[in-house]
């Protein structure tokens, strides 16, 4: 028997949803469901009937961020690559992508919101910049987030790693906007609707306009964001970083309390 899939593809009146299904490890960025969210963006990319698209996630969290016990035995070499292939991939897509975030978000699912073009937030949810907690940087989700956040937004939190609200994600411009849990459903269908009567064309051209920016971002400073996520990922003190956090302990360099 075929195990289940990690990433659901469903289509529905002219709109894909990309769901990511893998709430024992919180929808972390596993090699696995990295290679089959790659797989149904660019099937989607491919098919002209789909119209818009739907991100969102099942479980507690949308994106836990990279898969830590995957970087912590020898994954690092490549993964912020794959990362920076889902990010384009996000962005270049023909339609217009909308992510439904009913769960928490950190770290590389932050910068998955990013590449979003509407980003729609249960007010219950919180975000948080966790990498330099454990020894490295935001380097890749820098591409899509950077352009949205306020300068002083992105010091504070991408330098404590603090949570912090949908609301206050909204007033800095991470994400479009935050609604009551309850009428999430509601608030991602009104913005389908809009995209259903609108011109696939229209769509299609005004899409590449609005990320033209976070593009060419990408484009000019994606390799060298790789090498450096790649080479901090690699430390002795981010092992010992991420070792500490899988064993739920604190790192051996952090200040005693």
């Amino acid at each position: 028997m075929s195990e289940a899939p990690l990433v659901r593809y469903e289509v529905s009146r002219g709109v894909a949803t990309l769901t990511l299904d893998s709430p024992r490890n919180r929808n972390a960025l596993s090699r696995a469901l990295v290679t089959q969210l790659l797989e149904r963006l660019n099937a989607v990319g491919a098919d002209s009937s789909v119209r818009a698209v739907v991100l969102a996630a099942t479980g507690p969290a949308f994106c836990a961020g990279a898969d830590l016990s995957e970087m912590a035995d020898g994954g690092a070499a490549k993964a912020p690559g794959v990362l920076l292939d889902v990010l384009r991939t996000i962005v270049t897509l023909p339609q217009p992508v909308v992510a439904k975030v009913a769960g928490q978000v950190r770290a590389g699912g932050i910068g998955i919101v990013g590449a979003c073009d509407v980003a729609v937030v249960a007010e219950s949810v919180k975000f948080a910049f966790t990498e330099a907690r454990i020894g490295v940087t935001p380097a890749v989700i820098s591409l899509t987030t950077l352009p949205h956040l306020t300068s002083r937004a992105a010091s504070r939190y991408f330098l404590t790693g603090e949570a912090f609200d949908a609301a206050e994600a909204a007033r800095i411009g991470l994400i479009t906007s935050a609604v009551s849990d309850a009428s999430l459903d509601g608030a991602v269908e009104q913005i389908l609707e809009t995209f259903r009567v609108s011109s696939p064309q229209g769509l299609r051209e005004t899409k590449q306009l609005v990320a033209s920016g976070l593009r060419a971002r990408i484009d000019a400073g994606g390799a060298e964001m790789v090498a450096l996520s790649g080479r901090l990922f690699a430390s002795e003190e981010a092992q010992e970083g991420m070792l500490a956090f899988l064993e739920r302990r604190p790192p051996a360099w952090a200040a005693p309390k």
